[in-house]
């Protein structure tokens, strides 16, 4: 299927890794010129190395995008390099297991920093594409969030943060101004997923017996997800194929949630 994206600009905030970077490498098998940032520069020139051996362009910048300053320099950088941008994917977030399972003994910060890490970033990385967007008159803005965003059961201040995103994205495609440029917004809420390097992927290192029995009882299809399996969602997103998707919640997270 020809997705219709060869050519077109995309950022991916925190792209070097897990989801964010099966995300880039998947729009660079499109064709897309992919820009990624994130904080540990080995993996940003791995994956820098990886999408430009699709033969598209390729930037990776080491910064932190919870900061405004770190996003307004980002985006100088794309816009002087590249001039324009088609799709962005607020893949940075987090947070879901900081904190004491004691709601009551967390202080303020927690709560703060967990909102600001998912929600305020997709709110200033968004808000500082859109003019680009509106200006070329085509645009797709995808947040990754979690089936938390969409049900209870994790901690508040990650189900809370989560649940912003996912507003934000419906909002914004209820915007006659925003929609009518040709621009589209949606989430992605995936489930458990193998990440390397991450809690889950420790469990499994330590026991991977016990891991592999607790992944038949517990989830639905008996493993858990991958990121190319959420990668190859976002990018059907980004693609004129989907130019009718817009505001919708996609679930990728093989029937664990609970919600319809």
């Amino acid at each position: 299927m020809n997705l219709g994206i060869a050519g077109k600009y995309a950022f991916i905030t925190g792209g070097s890794h897990g989801i964010g970077r099966a995300i880039a490498l998947s729009l660079a098998d499109e064709g897309c010129n992919v820009a990624i940032c994130g904080r540990t520069q080995d993996w940003l020139d791995q994956t820098v190395i990886d999408i430009k051996s699709r033969n598209v362009e390729a930037l990776g910048i080491r910064a932190d995008v919870t900061t405004s300053e770190e996003i307004s320099r980002i985006i100088r950088i794309i816009e002087d390099t590249w001039g324009t941008l088609h799709i962005l994917v607020n893949n940075v977030g987090g947070g879901g297991r900081w904190g004491n399972e004691t709601i009551e003994d967390n202080p303020d910060e927690v709560w703060l920093e967990v909102f600001n890490k998912n929600a305020m970033t997709a709110v200033r990385c968004t808000t500082a594409v859109i003019p680009w967007m509106k200006r070329q008159q085509w645009g797709r803005i995808i947040t990754i969030t979690s089936i938390y965003g969409r049900e209870g059961g994790g901690r508040p201040w990650f189900n809370m943060a989560k649940a912003a995103q996912t507003s934000l994205m419906k909002c914004l495609g209820l915007n006659r101004d925003l929609v009518r440029h040709g621009i589209t917004f949606n989430s992605v809420a995936p489930g458990p997923i193998m990440i390397p390097n991450t809690g889950w992927d420790q469990e499994r290192l330590r026991n991977p017996e016990a891991f592999a029995a607790m992944a038949q009882e517990q989830f639905t299809l008996g493993r858990m997800g991958t990121p190319e399996e959420v990668a190859d969602v976002v990018t059907f997103l980004c693609s004129e194929k989907a130019s009718l998707v817009n505001g919708a919640s996609i679930v990728v997270d093989g029937g664990e949630s609970r919600s319809f």
